[in-house]
């Protein structure tokens, strides 16, 4: 088990998922969009010289960024320190069409509202290449609607006392089609224990 943890870490397992379905290659350039301290780029850093990935990074907290350039040195990656960056998901300085996946897992439900949720959203969609994957995992509505009480707009407070912004399976599919995206998996959810509920949203960018 510790062996495993050493070489995968703590990476979300519908991640985990997409790599066992080669959904994520040898070769390609990969952009964790509020990487945090990097939990889901332990492994694609160790394999990162071997396979020639080319890993990228974004976070606001400093303190994240600093973690994950120690992760990425002990690792023995290779990227330099500049491929990650201490900017917001919205406000991202990598270029247009620059990553073949972009990763965003429990980022997207921290959104203050509409508008911030929107320009991170567009924010990602932005430097994914045209298709390319967008890989997100963030709180939902889905199977706890009578747990929830609103706050304000699409802000909840949750029964484990978070606070989230919320989508919901209508939403989703709304903006797959305002993006003239691709649904790569179905829409998948998982309630725990009415406590909260996470959904994992994949979509294929058209070329």
């Amino acid at each position: 088990m510790h062996a495993l943890v050493e070489q995968f870490g703590q990476i979300d397992i519908y991640l985990f998922d997409q790599l066992l379905r080669g959904r994520i290659q040898p070769g390609m350039r990969i952009l964790d969009a509020g990487c945090g301290d990097g939990r889901n780029l332990t492994y694609l850093l160790r394999v990162a010289r071997e396979e020639r990935y080319d890993i990228f990074g974004a976070d606001s907290d400093p303190r994240a960024i600093a973690a994950l350039r120690r992760l990425s040195e002990l690792a023995g990656s290779g990227m330099p320190a500049s491929n990650f960056r201490v900017e917001p998901v919205e406000d991202m300085s990598f270029p247009d069409a620059f990553a073949d996946v972009v990763l965003s897992s429990a980022v997207l439900h921290f959104a203050s509202g509409d508008g911030q949720f929107n320009a991170m959203l567009l924010g990602m969609w932005r430097v994914l290449k045209p298709g390319g994957l967008l890989f997100c995992r963030l709180a939902s509505s889905i199977g706890i609607e009578q747990q929830i009480k609103r706050i304000a707009g699409r802000r909840f407070l949750l029964p484990d006392g978070s606070e989230r912004y919320l989508v919901d399976a209508a939403l989703l599919t709304e903006l797959t089609e305002q993006l003239s995206a691709q649904l790569a998996d179905p829409i998948k959810t998982t309630v725990v224990q009415d406590q909260r509920s996470m959904t994992t949203w994949v979509l294929r960018k058209n070329v």
